[in-house]
């Protein structure tokens, strides 16, 4: 038997492939070349193929310089293989293929792709009327690349539960430093007609530093938003909030380069290897080793794939993503395992983020109608967040590395230690712009602030000083109040603003997270321009009072309202408001009649009037489909901005009620789209429209969206004067194009900056209808109407106005730089030219 052993053992090599930093190289090649004899590497780079001496056995990887070694008598059973980067030699490669010798005719791989590529209809599951799977999932986000010299000095020294959570990582071999980590198990369902498909969540937790701060789920939210499942069998696999073109989508071959390696055998299953680049390598693609069964599906067997070297993409540095297919009983091959790991530097830390998903218990049993009961795509069973250790147990097919094990004692000790409470305080009020009142172990029943609202300043106060807080989940999961008192110096005026919500369904932290379910009420008293209500953070923010233009027409308001808000967990969401609100004219703003009704003058020949109160109902629809959010204490943003937007609202004035003046109608309408151009990046639309039906005031006039401060936004027009034009029908149109940077991705040098290009067309169409209009004659002694302010104007109907951007982003991975050019209506005191920025973190 020994004897027998041996000799089996005798007749095969086994190994490791690695690079020169010593990493494994996963699904590397092992060929004997012109033998069709070769195996691939596991996702550890771990090898075995049968010995045959006499015979040249090749190492290969894509993007390594490829090895070869004669095999012999002496040729040890057990080799450690070492490839080097090609990198430099692969781009010569690349571009003299590309101008010389790379051609997509007469080319078997591309003919094989195109096999592939049309197969794939034939093998998805959802031919089948039913299915259903259940899936696991881990991602956990780490300190990575801890130097062996800090676990004794600096700043790990005196640290031991520190250093007791450190452990190597199998994904590249580093020192890493585990911080939080998130599992959950799905279990998802398919119905063919009427198509239906859900993902049902059986079980969820997370771990770590996210549950010290009240809306840390933010880090497990933009894990999951940025590293996305992905599936090759989809054209384009949405991954770092970006589309990347699939290898074998509907483009894949114009996009990628494919070369077939050689037949292999994968698991006892033979395949076709092949290898694929990017046409252009900075370009948002992958490249990679697909493993394509030699059969009649054609359907995947493994695959493999990595960003380039000078991938144009921000922060990520390495990332590795390994997916391998399954054989079912019935012939389906399915997806079983996903693997990715991502190394980034974020604030210059180094991290990695590791996600772990399998998927099991396939089965296409017809499936109760009651599962598929309501529009929300995702559901959760009632104790999906209080899950048990026998629960885990039972669903967790990756097991909790050590640091992962230890989370909950690692964190306890991190709350413990002397300087935390500070370090912890500087984070929230930096990471959460609010102050918590609470501790580490009492959380905060009470935030102070938004911080960037305590000093501000504009025309008419000079300086403003504000005090503001609000009430958390702490102190009541469903009633929440908010509340400021602010001071103007130049002014001498107090103001203030209250808020009482109660929500319906719990909170976690804020009242505003999805989906809302809301009673507000609101009352205040407090200073604003026109222009205010279009800037997209608070008024008061102290870097919103840099304006590009001097803003001295301004108003008081008094205002009270109550509003409902009721979204559903499909996308519908419902707004209903009533508001009674006095405005009165502050700074160069005023009211003034017409000349033909004045009578009580002013001694520059105008009647003046002192304010002007309504009384609106309001009632909005918005439909936005799969869209998601994350919590912070001030805002809640979108994070899934590939969702489309419907919107449709009327307001309608009521006269006599509530002290209201005048009568109203205005209805609007808009719509928001974001289309992807592949790797031409991609373009936001917008289109809105309104039309105010009834003879009003010009405060109650349609104004256009005005941004009166340096930060560009495609949604309003940056040149345009704050009240130039007023009128009471509209259309805004915007197209906001990323490229993605297409273009100077193919200038040399330039290329290195990662520079994006953007180019945007903004223009408004709108007319003032001539019961409105307080230039004609007729309306001279028109008792509603009011004089148009200084500058304002009407706008010609034939005539729409346009603005165009163009600019270049992603500037030290941060800053965008705009220039912003008004096409007509200029004119003395108007601006054609101007200078915007941005600040914005994107992959």
């Amino acid at each position: 038997m020994f004897l027998l052993l041996a000799v089996v053992a005798k007749a095969q090599i086994t190994g490791e492939i690695y690079d020169t930093d010593g990493y494994p190289i996963p699904l590397a090649s092992a060929i004997y070349k012109g033998h069709h004899v070769a195996e691939a590497s596991d996702l550890d780079g771990k090898f075995k193929i049968a010995r045959h001496n006499g015979w040249e056995l090749t190492f290969s990887s894509v993007g390594f310089q490829p090895q070869t070694i004669k095999v012999g008598p002496n040729t040890p059973s057990h080799l450690k293989i070492v490839l080097k980067e090609d990198s430099r030699s692969l781009g010569e490669v690349v571009i003299k293929q590309k101008r010389e010798r790379y051609s997509r005719k007469n080319n078997p791989a591309v003919e094989l792709m195109k096999r592939v590529i049309a197969a794939k209809k034939r093998t998805h599951l959802d031919n089948f009327d039913y299915y259903q799977y259940n899936k696991y999932q881990k991602i956990t986000f780490s300190l990575n690349d801890i130097k062996p010299a800090d676990l004794d000095s600096g700043k790990f020294k005196n640290k031991a539960y520190v250093r007791d959570q450190i452990e190597t990582s199998p994904y590249n071999g580093k020192l890493i430093l585990p911080v939080t980590y998130d599992e959950t198990v799905t279990q998802h369902i398919y119905r063919k007609n009427p198509r239906v498909e859900k993902d049902i969540i059986k079980g969820q937790r997370s771990e770590g530093v996210n549950n010290v701060l009240q809306t840390g789920e933010i880090l497990n939210t933009m894990l999951r938003e940025v590293f996305t499942d992905v599936d090759i069998y989809d054209d384009h696999m949405r991954l770092l909030q970006y589309q990347f073109t699939s290898p074998i989508g509907e483009t894949a071959i114009s996009f990628y380069r494919f070369y077939i390696q050689d037949t292999v055998y994968v698991d006892r299953d033979l395949c076709y290897h092949l290898e694929f680049i990017p046409n252009n390598q900075q370009d948002f693609g992958f490249r990679g080793d697909l493993y394509i069964l030699a059969d009649s599906s054609l359907h995947v067997k493994r695959c493999s794939f990595t960003l380039p070297k000078t991938s144009d993409v921000n922060f990520v540095h390495d990332m590795k993503i390994t997916q391998e297919y399954a054989k079912l009983p019935n012939g389906e091959w399915v997806l079983s395992k996903d693997d990715l790991a991502a190394e980034l530097t974020l604030l210059g830390a180094n991290t990695l983020v590791t996600k772990a998903t399998r998927y099991n218990d396939y089965a296409f049993d017809e499936l109760p109608s009651k599962l598929f009961k309501g529009k929300a795509k995702t559901r959760h069973e009632a104790d999906a967040m209080i899950r048990d250790e026998a629960f885990w147990n039972q669903y967790r097919t990756v097991e909790l590395s050590k640091g992962e094990s230890s989370m909950n004692a690692f964190i306890h000790r991190i709350e413990q230690s002397k300087n935390f409470k500070w370090i912890l305080f500087g984070l929230r009020a930096f990471a959460e712009n609010f102050v918590e009142t609470g501790s580490s172990r009492k959380r905060s029943l009470f935030d102070i602030g938004p911080v960037t609202t305590i000093i501000s300043s504009n025309f008419v106060d000079k300086w403003r000083f504000r005090l503001s807080g609000r009430t958390t989940a702490n102190l009541n999961k469903h009633l929440f109040w908010n509340g400021f008192y602010a001071y103007g110096t130049k002014s001498k005026k107090h103001y203030y603003g209250t808020e009482v919500t109660y929500s319906l369904n719990a909170k976690k932290n804020v009242p505003f997270e999805f989906p809302q379910r809301n009673i507000i009420f609101e009352t205040g008293y407090d200073v604003m321009s026109p222009a205010d209500k279009f800037l997209i953070h608070n008024k008061d923010n102290m870097f919103m009072s840099l304006r590009t233009q001097k803003v001295e027409q301004m108003y008081f308001y008094n205002r009270q309202k109550l509003s409902f808000v009721y979204e559903t967990d499909w996308g519908l969401s419902f707004h209903t408001s009533l508001k009674a609100e006095s405005n009165e004219p502050t700074g160069d703003l005023s009211f003034a009649r017409m000349p033909g009704v004045a009578t009580n003058l002013a001694p520059d020949g105008k009647e003046y009037v002192r304010q002007i109160r309504t009384t609106e109902g309001k009632l909005m629809l918005r439909y936005c489909p799969g869209q998601t959010f994350i919590n912070t204490k001030q805002h809640r943003w979108p994070v899934n901005l590939d969702a489309p937007e419907f919107t449709l609202s009327h307001t309608m004035g009521f006269k006599n009620f509530l002290g209201g003046e005048y009568k109203l109608n205005y209805t609007e309408a808009k719509i928001y789209k974001r289309f992807w151009l592949g790797s031409w990046g991609y373009v936001d639309t917008h289109l809105d429209g309104g039309v105010q039906w009834d003879k009003v005031p010009f405060p109650l006039l349609i104004m256009p969206p005005v941004n009166i401060t340096f930060l560009e936004w495609e949604g309003t027009f940056s040149m345009m004067k704050n009240m130039e034009f007023l009128t009471d029908r509209y259309a805004f149109g915007s197209v906001a194009w990323d490229m993605n940077g297409k273009l100077l991705n193919r200038i040399p040098l330039i290329k290195k900056l990662k520079w994006r290009e953007y180019i945007s067309v903004k223009g408004m169409w709108g007319t003032l209808t001539d019961k409105n209009n307080p230039f004609l004659e007729r309306n001279r002694a028109d008792n509603t109407l009011f004089q148009f302010p200084n500058g304002a104007r009407v706008m010609d109907k034939k005539t729409p106005y346009w603005e165009v951007t163009v600019g270049v982003h992603n500037i030290f991975k941060l800053i965008a730089i705009d220039y912003v050019r008004r096409m007509n209506y200029n004119g003395p005191g108007i601006k054609k030219n101007g200078i915007r920025f941005g600040f914005m973190l994107s992959f």
